[in-house]
């Protein structure tokens, strides 16, 4: 059971960080609600369920995946990041973010993929059906406490404030993905 809890840490620590997933599922809540929120976040718990299970049977497997997957990630942060900009205040929130972009986006965060290489070796896993359950728990954790908070917040936010929202949320999607870029593009 203490494999379990550590996968929960490791989970909840790894989504709590605010990105581009953290940004993209702040925006599906603030504008479908909490289940579009939570919905965009099950794709992010499931992509690090996916690299807790890599990274508990083969972290040599995640290293090899982090340039393709930078490049593929960046340009997915781009394009979320036009279409945040040119979508309408209290429209439905980053068209095409919910479950599968969210869990492809997150797939291909290379500092995703870091982030669990380094925190597996340095918590071990002993059962590893455990860890990697604790994982997804925590990860999901965050997403419900996410998009229920902003949820909450739905009401409050008016058009002016939304259209603010996306202008800011494009500008830091558009960074993030830039960021991505520049690794493969750049040869880093």
């Amino acid at each position: 059971m203490d494999a379990f809890f550590k996968g929960i840490v490791l989970g909840f620590s790894i989504a709590a960080p605010v990105g581009p997933i953290g940004l993209l599922v702040l925006r599906r809540s603030l504008a479908g609600g909490m289940r579009a929120g939570f919905i965009c976040g099950l794709g992010a718990a499931a992509a690090d369920l996916c690299y807790g299970a890599l990274a508990v049977f083969g972290v040599t497997l995640l290293a090899s995946w982090q340039r393709p997957a930078a490049l593929i990630g960046g340009l997915m942060l781009c394009w979320l990041a036009w279409q945040t900009l040119r979508s309408e205040p209290g429209a439905q929130a980053a068209q095409g973010s919910g479950f599968w972009s969210t869990f492809l986006l997150t797939v291909s965060n290379p500092m995703t993929i870091l982030a669990f290489a380094a925190m597996v070796a340095g918590l071990g896993a002993a059962a590893p059906g455990w860890f990697i359950g604790g994982v997804f728990a925590g990860s999901m954790l965050w997403w419900a406490i996410l998009s229920t908070a902003a949820s909450l917040l739905r009401q409050r936010v008016t058009p002016v404030a939304f259209l603010w929202i996306n202008r800011v949320a494009a500008c830091v999607l558009f960074g993030f993905g830039v960021r991505a870029l520049s690794g493969p593009l750049l040869g880093a």
